[in-house]
């Protein structure tokens, strides 16, 4: 009888007993089924062959792609740099291509395409431009200043609870509320930023969570907040006083031949967060290429060094953490106009590590990289949704896979590519 050879059953037993250990993990989730209208446990065991099948080939393959990768960096291609990942063509087309002719052609088509869509897919797509003015705030201060911030969805709250205690008690609209939620959000990050100029890594991760949760805690417990039950009846952004729907929409109907359920008020939102998106993004490119842009990333490297050659770590630390933190305050006011009721559960210590996972995916310090981590983490899981309670298992999956096969991000930041072209 031919015998077969440890190298080939090593992986095989590797990936049953992984198998086994998923069913294990997934046994409560995807077998057994609680009817909630009954009131039983129902056992659904025909998924188990299912789910050892997928779990057994998902680990074959997981261990044939990972000796692959160990092989690559082992013995690396002739040309590429030991000193970081081989440069792909996509990386030195990036570096090469000019950013503001792309993101002008994008723009123009994210302009047209709600009039086009669902409701509910102009609703994610707005949700994916607030995440993407978050991520870019975010990556001034984690990715470009390199300063860990655990507490970013405490500014978020606090652009859209000032639209929304200026609304219900003086009756504010948005357009006043939108640049005092701005600099609300940065004022609120130069007071953070006072005691904490001189903590580093682990200890300016634990004070800025224990900031966010602080502004959590006082958003429930105050009356003046309304505490738990939050604030609605938000108004949406006005357009001169008209119902864009009663004005516009007969006329668009009939004339473009567009979608009759569009809900005009909606896209006008859209609208303005698109516009947002675009001048921070503006914004954040001449932030990165000026002279405070290049002391961020000097106090990112080292600290020591960036304050031997006379830049000051505190004053760099402060603009960080404000600029960051106004951008956050902004998109705060538009997603109070958005979904027209805010509460502190929606400004959580997870709201944070959802916004930090932009960055890292995207690409720390890279600016379309925030962009499509930010558009993939948003609409990724409404794509799968299809999948049902198995999207988000997928979900995880690709984040692993991203995570160990591209840990530099989608897209490398352009700076740190042209340095070793």
């Amino acid at each position: 009888m031919p015998q077969i050879s440890s190298k080939t059953s090593k992986p095989v037993l590797r990936a049953l007993f992984s198998a086994l250990w998923l069913a294990f993990l997934a046994l409560p989730i995807l077998v057994f089924r609680v009817n909630s209208i009954s009131g039983i446990i129902e056992y659904q065991w025909s998924r188990l062959p299912k789910l050892l099948a997928a779990g057994f080939l998902a680990s074959l393959l997981w261990n044939y792609f990972q000796k692959r990768h160990l092989l690559k960096q082992e013995s690396p291609k002739a040309g590429s740099s030991s000193a970081g990942p081989p440069i792909t063509w996509a990386d030195r087309f990036l570096a090469r291509t000019d950013r503001y002719r792309w993101l002008s052609l994008l723009g123009f088509g994210l302009m047209v395409l709600p009039f086009f869509c669902s409701p509910y897919a102009v609703k994610i797509l707005t949700t994916a431009l607030i995440y993407i003015t978050l991520g870019l705030g975010l990556n001034i201060v984690v990715g470009v200043s390199g300063l860990l911030h655990l507490g970013y969805a405490a500014f978020f709250a606090v652009g859209a609870y000032v639209y929304g205690l200026l609304n219900y008690y003086f009756g504010w609209g948005f357009w006043v509320c939108l640049p005092l939620g701005t600099l609300s959000a940065a004022l609120a990050g130069l007071l953070l930023g006072l005691p904490v100029i001189r903590l580093t890594g682990d200890y300016l991760a634990i004070v800025t969570l224990g900031f966010g949760e602080i502004v959590r805690l006082l958003l429930t417990n105050s009356s003046l907040t309304m505490g738990p039950r939050g604030i609605g009846n938000i108004p949406p952004p006005g357009f001169f006083g008209l119902d864009l729907n009663e004005k516009f929409r007969p006329f668009l109907v009939e004339h473009l031949a567009l979608n009759p359920y569009m809900d005009l008020n909606k896209i006008w939102i859209y609208l303005i967060i698109l516009l947002i998106v675009v001048l921070t993004t503006i914004a954040a490119l001449r932030l990165e290429n000026s002279r405070l842009g290049r002391a961020w990333l000097a106090l990112r490297e080292d600290e020591t060094a960036c304050q031997s050659v006379g830049i000051s770590p505190s004053q760099a630390k402060l603009t960080a953490l404000t600029l960051g933190s106004s951008f956050a305050g902004l998109a705060g006011v538009v997603f109070a106009a958005q979904i027209t009721f805010i509460a502190p559960s929606s400004f959580s210590f997870m709201d944070s590590i959802y916004i930090l996972t932009i960055v890292v995916l995207g690409g720390m310090g890279s600016i379309s990289g925030v962009i499509a981590g930010a558009a993939v983490i948003s609409c990724l899981p409404e794509f799968l949704r299809e999948a049902e309670e198995y999207r988000f298992l997928i979900f995880g999956a690709l984040m692993v896979l991203m995570m160990v096969y591209r840990p530099q991000g989608l897209i490398r930041s352009v700076r740190s590519v042209c340095s070793r072209s």
